[in-house]
């Protein structure tokens, strides 16, 4: 038995309380992908390389039973920079930090699936899917 469980409102709540994060400012969030090393929680970019932006749709997703589902998001069609990318910090239009975020490929378990890992500068960034769970563990 979970040593925490909540109530199926309460979760969703808790993940429309990200999406409105994501959704502050005046126009549509962001993810900003990045080479490792994640840094902790929020905190500052010192190694990391920026290698592209991926702008959200507005409003980012929708909440259903316990999940948080990314609407289609902008691939970025010029990378920053060649790398492998590692993570990926969500910000709302005003580059306000909202989350960051495991990235992987599909089948990895991570928050934010794209299809390559290794992006080429000036080359395009596909995103593919995302989604957060709001479980009872």
């Amino acid at each position: 038995m979970a040593d925490l469980a909540l109530s199926l409102g309460t979760r969703n709540d808790r993940l429309q309380a990200i999406l409105n994060k994501l959704d502050a400012g005046t126009g549509p969030g962001k993810l900003l992908v990045y080479t490792g090393p994640r840094p902790a929680t929020g905190a500052a970019i010192t190694t990391q390389t920026l290698i592209g932006t991926c702008v959200l749709s507005d409003p980012a997703g929708t909440v259903a039973d316990a999940q948080l589902t990314f609407s289609p998001i902008s691939d970025d069609l010029a990378a920053d920079a060649d790398g492998e990318i590692a993570w990926v910090r969500g910000v709302d239009s005003d580059d306000n930090f909202v989350l960051d975020m495991g990235a992987g490929l599909a089948g990895s378990g991570k928050t934010v699936i794209f299809d390559t890992l290794t992006a080429k500068l000036g080359g395009i960034i596909k995103f593919l899917a995302g989604a957060i769970m709001e479980g009872n563990a």
